[in-house]
């Protein structure tokens, strides 16, 4: 009975055998196509430039095609100016309008020349899904073009459309909508693991540009939830988001992307640190601020006021949670002002900055009556920022603490493993969990901080289990022993900076703990991979994303530019269709010339894995879902054709 109550159901949709008939026969067609293409990223963090153009460029695969089907007709300066007008439209156009005698007949040649691109990257598709991909109003003129099989007419059909595009005075904005088709077509599914914010200008207009973005999921990272935890208000990760923010100058972000009022932290830290230069607190100015500079001498001193509020808030936490076992980090405490030192975890350290006017010896971690409001203020504004809201509703409903898919396994850090190989067991709430269950347990309770927390399993503020695992030590998330911000602050010597890796980070250098990781979560070694981010491959010092006999990539190359100089390039993405996986590793993005022109450097691409056969739909997860609506709808017809459900006309 349950069955042909949900037969009905479907019957709504397909109401008769034809019907019914018909969608199998597309779902089959559709089952018989290559798989599309997924890429994969990781740590962001803020560099929207970079992140669009490496998603508009597909990751050179789009210079490729145009080598691949112009190399032999254009220049190379025409192929980069053709690339130049797909990976930034709007630039492009701009700098022909100025350049070009005749602008609409160079309007209608990119489009010619831009119909073979896009026609070029639809090929793995059904007609209607790329129809379904092309912007409205012009998708019928577009599909035409792309789809005109008359050879014989197809030049002066072609020249018609095209004409009348020009003519008509939308010549701009259709090569605008073909360009972001050609993106929309050449990345099929694209994968974020972890690490959208802090450190880069705007992490807010990747998630502006994600929200319309046709498929996409993400796998939060460190830096993700400790927003995700300051949009329930809880002020040990407002704090540290702000420290964060502050300290890379990210002024513009803050309170014109996100509407977050800084004026009570300023007029605080003013009032406060007047007359003190706060010299080690001065930001790291990656980028200007266009709209909300902020003076280098104020913005030192709201980092210092809004660090201490941060160690003061961490404090009250931490002994609020002993189940976290953070003890080591109550730092306030354990400063000596009149030798200007501070002893840590036995060993005494000097301290290079000991004024301190906003704390109490007698109870360090309480925040004075000013601190309070300025926080409440603080928390008033990230609680009601409608677009932060927004972004962090859209985390959640497209990202997960883990993924698989296609019979890979994605998370940003780590799982917490012994020196033996073995699952870390880690206690929280009570509860005692290892390997998939503990990620499965903070998946649910990290939604629960932030939709239900009264049916969450924390105790204290909303949101504390989100700073948790922004810094714990057994967080999957950070994979860390202690973060040493405290010290990074206060202590010169950078001995005392040193961030311990938990045993996950030497483990799977070997095969066998990649294999038994991949087991946990229900795969197969011999057909799955892992991909990781978090901890940025150095390849200068000659380390290699790929570990664990090639079943583990750590894809977080350094797209963040205060990452470069580490790493030694840019960024890597992991693409994998139908016929191979590859590495394609990145070279620092070039901004935009002033005199509009782009320079490119296109990565560098390695194929790491050939398929034995051309995968198809059907071989995806997508196709296990489709074979089994398939199964539904010939359940349907039987059900038709026995009486047992009327067939409407």
């Amino acid at each position: 009975m349950s069955d042909l109550k949900y037969l009905n159901r479907l019957a709504k949709d397909y109401p008769n055998i034809m019907a019914a008939s018909a969608e199998i026969i597309n779902l089959k067609a559709i089952l018989a196509l290559p798989k599309g293409t997924e890429y994969f990223l990781s740590d962001l963090h803020g560099e929207h430039e970079a992140f669009i153009h490496m998603l508009k460029s597909a990751s050179g695969t789009i210079k490729a095609k145009i080598d691949e089907h112009y190399g032999s007709v254009l220049s190379e300066r025409d192929r980069d100016d053709l690339a130049a007008l797909i990976y930034n439209a709007e630039a492009e156009i701009a700098r022909r309008k100025k350049s070009e005698q005749n602008f609409d007949d160079w309007c209608a040649t990119a489009i010619y020349r831009l119909i073979t691109i896009c026609k070029s990257v639809s090929t793995k598709y059904t007609r209607s899904r790329v129809r379904n991909r092309l912007p409205q109003y012009m998708d019928y003129s577009m599909d035409e073009l792309l789809h005109a099989d008359d050879d014989a007419n197809r030049a002066n059909y072609y020249t018609q459309i095209i004409n009348s595009v020009v003519e008509c005075g939308v010549a701009e904005q259709y090569i605008i909508q073909l360009t972001e088709a050609i993106s929309r077509l050449a990345v099929d599914k694209l994968h974020i693991i972890g690490d959208i914010f802090d450190r880069g200008a705007h992490p807010d207009e990747i998630m502006d540009y994600l929200l319309d973005y046709h498929d996409v999921d993400f796998q939060w990272g460190n830096h993700d939830i400790v927003w995700m935890g300051a949009a329930t208000g809880n002020w040990a990760c407002i704090t540290n988001l702000l420290r964060m923010n502050i300290s890379y100058n990210n002024f513009d972000m803050l309170e014109v992307g996100y509407g977050i009022n800084l004026r009570p932290l300023a007029t605080f830290a003013e009032k406060v640190y007047g007359e003190d230069p706060c010299e080690y607190f001065k930001p790291h100015v990656l980028d200007k601020n266009k709209y909300d500079p902020v003076d280098e001498e104020l913005a030192a001193k709201m980092h210092k006021a809004i660090a201490i509020c941060q160690f003061k808030v961490e404090g009250q936490r931490i002994k609020a949670h002993p189940e976290y076992k953070l003890e080591k980090r109550l730092l306030l405490d354990k400063m000596n002002l009149e030798t200007g030192t501070v002893e840590i975890e036995g060993k005494v350290w000097q301290l290079r900055d000991t004024n301190f006017p906003t704390l109490d010896p007698a109870d360090p971690y309480k925040l004075t009556l000013e601190e309070e409001e300025m926080l409440n203020s603080l928390e008033a504004s990230f609680l009601n920022s409608e677009k932060l809201q927004r972004h962090i509703k859209f985390l959640f409903s497209h990202g997960a603490l883990y993924t698989k898919i296609n019979g890979n396994l994605l998370y940003h850090g780590c799982i917490p493993m012994t020196e033996d190989g073995e699952f870390e067991w880690v206690e929280l709430n009570d509860v005692r969990l290892q390997g998939k269950a503990l990620m499965d347990y903070l998946d649910d309770q990290v939604r629960k901080a932030y939709f239900a927390p009264r049916k969450s399993g924390e105790t204290g503020r909303y949101g504390d289990i989100m700073w948790y695992l922004w810094l714990g030590g057994d967080s999957p998330l950070f994979g860390k022993e202690k973060m040493t911000t405290f010290e990074r602050l206060f202590i010169a010597d950078k001995a005392s900076h040193k961030e311990h890796t938990r045993p996950y980070y030497k483990l799977i250098k070997e095969r066998a703990a990649c294999e038994k990781i991949i087991r946990e979560f229900g795969l197969d070694p011999r057909t799955s991979k892992i991909l990781n981010g978090h901890v940025p491959v150095k390849i200068k010092d000659g380390e290699s994303p790929i570990k664990g006999g090639g079943l583990l990539y750590v894809i977080d190359g350094g797209i963040s530019k205060a990452y470069q100089k580490q790493t030694g390039i840019a960024g890597y993405t992991f693409i994998f269709n139908s016929r191979f996986m590859a590495l394609a590793e990145h070279k620092p993005y070039s901004p935009l010339q002033p005199d509009g022109t782009q320079v490119f450097n296109s990565p560098v691409m390695k194929t790491v894995e050939t398929m034995p056969e051309r995968l198809l739909i059907i071989d995806t997860d997508q196709g296990a879902v489709l074979v089994e609506k398939v199964h539904d709808l010939e359940d349907l017809i039987d059900a038709f054709k026995e009486g047992l459900i009327k067939e409407e006309y």
